[in-house]
C-alpha cells in the first residue's frame, strides 16, 4: 500500500449524532493523488471497507488520481470509523447510538476543511445502501444484539437473503454464480462469497446500524419538511444517475422518476445493461466497470 493511500483516522471528541452523542468519535479515511488538484469525495458504500474503493481508483480507472484529489471516507459503523464493535462502553454494540447521513457528513466535512485543507468539493461519487436486516435481527443467536460471539445462523441467513436481491434474475439463470468454474454449486457459491464474506470481516450490530443510517435516510426532511418532489425539484448540482437494468433493490424505473423530478437539466440518467443486477456498480465484473468508468470520465469532463 502506498503511503498516500494508508488509511489515517481523525478524532471528532465529543460528536452529536441523530441517537445522541460519541464521546471519542473518529473517521477513517484514505486520500488518493496531489492536493492542489480538484477533490473527489468517494464513501463506503454497505458492506465496503476503505479497500474496497480502489476498483475505481488508479491511473487507469474512472477516478485518477494523477488528475483528481480523490479522499475515500469510512461511514459510521463500517468498522473502521467509530461503530459498535469498536466502541467502548457504554456506547458499544447494542447500545451505539443511531447515526444519520447527515452526521456521516458532517464528520467528512470537518475532516476535508480541518485536516485537509479543501474548502470546495468538484464531485462526490458512492455505489450503495441498504440491506435485509429483518434475517439477522429474527435469528435466534442474534439474542438482541447482546450476542457473546459472531452469530452465525443470523449473519449466514443474511447474506444469502442480500444476495437474492443483489443479482438479476437473467444471472442466476445463466448459471454466471459458477464464475467459470471456480464454484462448482450455487450453494457453494453462497457459502464462500455471501456468508464467508460478512462471517469473515463483519460485525453484526455494525450492519444493523449502518442498515439502520440507510433506511432513516430522506434527504427531503432536512430543508422541505418532507416533500421529495419540491426536494428532487431543488438540486441544483450536476448529477450522473447509474442503475443497473436488472437491479432488483433500487430498479432504473425509480431513477426515471427521479429524474422526472430534476428540473435543472444537469441531471442525466444511464443505465447500465448487466446482467449482474444491483452489484453491476460494485466493481463485480469488467465489462461493467469499463461502462461506468467511460460514463464517469465523460460526465467529469474537464477539471
Amino acid at each position: 500500500m502506498s503511503k498516500e493511500s494508508a488509511t489515517q483516522f481523525y478524532e471528532h471528541g465529543r460528536f452529536k449524532v441523530a441517537g445522541g452523542v460519541l464521546p471519542s468519535a473518529i473517521t477513517a479515511y484514505r486520500t488518493y493523488g496531489d492536493p492542489k488538484n480538484p477533490c473527489i469525495v468517494f464513501p463506503t458504500c454497505y458492506g465496503g471497507r476503505l479497500d474496497s474503493q480502489d476498483y475505481m481508483i488508479g491511473p487507469d480507472k474512472a477516478l485518477n488520481p494523477e488528475v483528481y484529489y480523490i479522499v475515500t471516507f469510512a461511514l459510521f459503523a463500517n468498522g473502521e470509523s467509530s461503530s459498535p464493535s469498536n466502541t467502548r462502553a457504554p456506547y458499544n454494540g447494542p447500545y451505539f447510538p443511531d447515526v444519520s447521513y447527515e452526521d456521516n457528513i458532517r464528520a467528512q466535512y470537518a475532516v476535508l476543511t480541518k485536516k485537509l485543507g479543501i474548502s470546495k468539493v468538484y464531485s462526490v461519487i458512492g455505489f450503495s445502501m441498504g440491506g435485509p436486516k429483518s434475517a439477522l435481527l429474527a435469528s435466534k443467536d442474534f439474542e438482541d444484539g447482546h450476542y457473546k460471539g459472531p452469530p452465525q445462523r443470523g449473519i449466514r441467513a443474511f447474506g444469502r437473503a442480500y444476495s437474492a436481491w443483489a443479482y438479476g434474475q437473467t444471472w442466476f439463470r445463466n448459471k454466471s454464480y459458477l464464475h467459470d468454474g471456480l464454484y462448482d454449486s450455487l450453494n457453494s457459491f453462497l457459502r464462500e462469497e455471501w456468508e464467508a464474506g460478512f462471517l469473515d470481516t463483519w460485525d453484526a450490530n455494525d450492519m444493523i446500524t449502518l442498515i439502520n443510517t440507510w433506511q432513516r435516510g430522506d434527504v427531503s426532511l432536512v430543508r422541505h419538511g418532507g416533500n421529495f418532489e419540491a426536494c428532487m425539484a431543488d438540486i441544483k448540482a450536476k448529477a450522473l444517475v447509474m442503475p443497473s437494468k436488472t437491479d432488483l433493490y433500487f430498479p432504473p424505473e425509480d431513477s426515471e422518476i427521479e429524474m422526472s423530478l430534476m428540473k435543472n437539466n444537469q441531471a442525466k440518467l444511464v443505465v447500465i445493461d448487466s446482467v449482474w443486477g444491483h452489484m453491476a456498480g460494485g466493481g463485480s465484473n469488467a465489462q461493467d466497470d469499463e461502462f461506468i468508468k467511460e460514463a464517469v470520465i465523460k460526465f467529469l469532463g474537464s477539471p
